[in-house]
């Protein structure tokens, strides 16, 4: 989807812009700084490099405010932008599940990736520790 949201650093990010880059990752996470969201942005920081070179760009989003993207960003050194969605404008536009932790929505763990301007994969249950290696896998088997 052509949407936009704001980044950890307040800054206005067009996904479409993105997209016109290269082949685009776009993840989403219940919540920044928790156990398995850390592993799935882990999983693609290490990746990154790898990922890189084959002109793939990521994104991570989450309900999460732009401080805690930061925060989050910050504390284990992640090499791409984190997407703050607190209306869910960006989870609306890719049609994410939500879930309720009480009060609060969290986005279901997915994954995305576009290519020429459309979705070309598309991960509902994504994985965590794994997320970068079923990247990969997909990427390979589109060349």
């Amino acid at each position: 989807p052509a949407v936009s949201g704001v980044n950890q650093d307040g800054a206005t990010v067009n996904f479409a812009d993105v997209y016109a880059k290269g082949p685009t990752v776009v993840f989403f996470y219940p919540k920044a700084d928790t156990p398995g969201c850390t592993k799935q942005a882990c999983s693609l920081r290490d990746a990154f490099a790898e990922l890189s070179k084959e002109g793939v760009q990521v994104l991570g989003v989450s309900f999460d405010k732009p401080d805690s993207q930061k925060a989050f960003k910050d504390k284990f050194t992640l090499p791409y932008d984190l997407i703050a969605d607190p209306e869910g404008k960006v989870v609306a536009a890719f049609k994410v599940d939500k879930m309720m932790k009480g009060i609060i929505p969290l986005a279901t763990r997915q994954c995305f990736l576009i290519k020429g301007g459309k979705v070309v994969w598309h991960d509902a249950k994504a994985s965590t520790d794994q997320q970068a290696a079923d990247i990969k896998r997909v990427l390979s088997e589109l060349k």
